[in-house]
């Protein structure tokens, strides 16, 4: 790596700097990098200081050592990154806010997923599946994710943790009403006028925030320690529990994968969640087969749409297929979705998992023909 630009709100006199409103992979490139052009930004409020957490114990086998973190709420580095003055080429000065896009106010899709997850979470608790204040949360980014976060503001839950890789709108919800204790991530995902009520507050949020390397906030094995409670958003599912978070008709992407993968794989219970349909009932998002995979059926133990949850866990891909059938698929493509899966149990290569590779595929091909997925 020859030049890294690295975005901070200080120098310290001692040449110590301190992380802006997003940490990422900043300590990785201020590491590896030849050549160092920092851009200090007043934007950024001088109350940040002391949020950050970077830890500076990883190394490469044999020397490596695992990580002291038992907690979301433990603070294992320091507040500063650490860079070699020799480094620094440059310093830019700024006063630019944080790129920010607004999240749609939560419709009644939003707010049925919401109920759900709820729903889902109390029987497991009455289960003693999970404690009463639950495990750590993850959510990803996205209007359904952050219209879930703000919706457990209402829920039965005290004394929660979060531990995941962005802070957004529904998360500062959280800690506002007192059922957030604390949250810990790698950056902050905030609307405009979320990041100014952050900005403004930052003094107060201090204390219930960190932010930490993304190798810390995202880091397998600190997430299944932690037993964080997965929940992220999907394009389409397929009726077996694949996912699809990436790609529209399995080409077009729609965004990145982020660290959904990171969390699903590890997570004590890993949720995927979508409204049923999208383009005004055009689009299914349960489909027979998906036309992209980032999150193979073993990844994924629970989907949620606002036509209900279904609950994978233990299931063969058959049951799995009734299921997602029966729980999350809007009622104007359930009727398409039974006579698909009929006809593939009859028709089939096998039985494992059956399916027609002839037809399969088919509903995207519709859409892209006709502009939607209905017969």
């Amino acid at each position: 790596l020859d030049t890294a630009v690295i975005e901070v709100s200080g120098i310290r006199a001692d040449g110590s700097l301190i992380p802006s409103s997003s940490i990422g992979n900043n300590k990785t490139w201020l590491d590896r990098a030849s050549k160092v052009i920092l851009e200090v930004n007043s934007w950024q409020n001088p109350a940040l200081e002391g949020m950050h957490d970077i830890y500076y114990g990883t190394a490469l086998p044999p020397h490596r050592v695992p990580i002291p973190l038992v907690r979301a709420d433990d603070r294992i580095g320091e507040p500063y990154f650490r860079c070699d003055p020799d480094k620094i080429v440059a310093i830019v000065e700024t006063e630019a806010p944080d790129r920010n896009l607004p999240f749609a106010a939560p419709d009644a899709a939003a707010h049925a997923i919401a109920g759900h997850l709820i729903e889902f979470f109390t029987h497991e608790v009455a289960r003693g599946r999970l404690p009463a204040s639950l495990l750590p949360l993850q959510s990803g980014v996205g209007n359904i994710a952050n219209a879930v976060l703000t919706g457990l503001v209402n829920g039965p839950f005290e004394d929660m943790t979060s531990y995941t890789e962005v802070i957004q709108d529904g998360m500062l919800d959280l800690l506002d009403s007192g059922k957030l204790r604390m949250a810990s991530a790698t950056a902050f995902s905030l609307s405009p006028e979320a990041a100014a009520r952050l900005n403004a507050d930052m003094g107060r949020y201090r204390d219930t925030m960190i932010l930490r390397p993304q190798e810390i906030s995202n880091h397998p094995e600190l997430i299944r320690r932690l037993g964080c409670l997965a929940m992220n958003g999907l394009i389409e599912a397929d009726i077996y529990g694949n996912v699809n978070s990436t790609h529209v008709m399995g080409s077009r992407i729609q965004n990145g994968i982020g660290g959904s993968g990171d969390f699903a794989r590890n997570a004590y219970v890993s949720i995927f969640m979508t409204p049923s349909t999208a383009k005004g009932g055009k689009i299914s998002a349960i489909v027979p087969q998906a036309s992209h995979v980032d999150h193979i059926s073993q990844d994924v133990q629970v989907i949620v749409t606002e036509q209900g949850l279904a609950d994978l866990r233990g299931l063969s891909p058959k049951q799995r297929a009734a299921l997602i059938i029966e729980k999350c698929a809007h009622p104007d493509y359930r009727p398409m979705l039974a006579d698909y899966y009929a006809r593939a149990r009859v028709g089939s290569y096998g039985q494992q998992s059956p399916s027609l590779p002839g037809e399969a595929l088919s509903w995207h091909q519709r859409f892209m023909d006709t502009g939607s997925m209905r017969l």
